[in-house]
This record gives structure tokens, sequence and C-alpha cells, in this order.
């Protein structure tokens, strides 16, 4: 059954698929740590309810976007964060996540990812 729904996916569908996948899986994690960081280290420009989260939402979709055009042309710079499973039309949604999680790099970022926000826990409780 999966075969045959990814057989009728269309070419929009798929990439939209990709590009939301690169921004929420790869890119918003790395902004929403550096979001945090950058109040520690006093930057004010961020502070306020709505500026946080447009800066993270705006820098994920924008390194996305990056990842997903210049990513295909140039793989050796991009390997970890253009990811070619993403895009591949005959996988289903979460087949191409599921597909991401075995590849050794992304266990990597994962790893990274959760370590990263453990000790941005750590300091903001910290700090106040």
């Amino acid at each position: 059954m999966a075969v045959i729904a990814a057989a009728r996916k269309s070419r929009l569908r798929n990439a939209s698929e990709g590009l939301a996948l690169t921004a929420i899986l790869q890119s918003f994690p790395t902004f929403a740590v550096a979001a945090p960081l950058l109040k520690l280290c006093g930057n004010r420009d961020l502070v306020g309810d709505p500026g946080v989260a447009i800066f993270v939402a705006f820098a994920s979709l924008a390194q996305a976007l990056i990842a997903v055009t210049i990513g295909p042309s140039f793989p050796a710079l991009f390997k970890t964060l253009y990811e070619p499973a993403f895009f591949d039309g005959t996988l289903s949604l979460s087949d191409k996540i599921a597909e991401w999680r075995t590849h050794p790099v992304a266990l990597l970022q994962l790893v990274a990812i959760v370590l990263m926000l453990s000790v941005m826990a750590v300091v903001t409780a910290s700090v106040g």
C-alpha cells in the first residue's frame, strides 16, 4: 500500500516534504540552541516574545533552502545538512525519517543536539 501511495506522490509534494524534513530535523535544532546562547551572551536583539521564534523559524528555513538548492551540487560540502533520502519519491514520510535515522551521521547529530540542549538547560537554570 505504501508503494502505491509513493508512486502517486507529485514532485512538488516530494520536494516540500524534503524541505520540511530538512528544516525541522536538521536546521531547527541548531538554531533553537543558538538563540538561548545569543541571549546568554548578552545579545539583546532577540529579547522579546516573538523575536526568538521569528529568528529560529527564518534561520531554519533559510538554511534548509540553501542546503536543498546547493546540496545536490556539492554533496561533500553539505554532507551533514543535505540528506538525499528526504527527496526520494518512492519513500513515504515515515520511511524517509526511518532511513535518515539509520545513518551514522544522523545519529551523531541527534546525540550532539541532545547534549547541547542538556547543557543549555543547565546553564539557563543556573543563570536565572
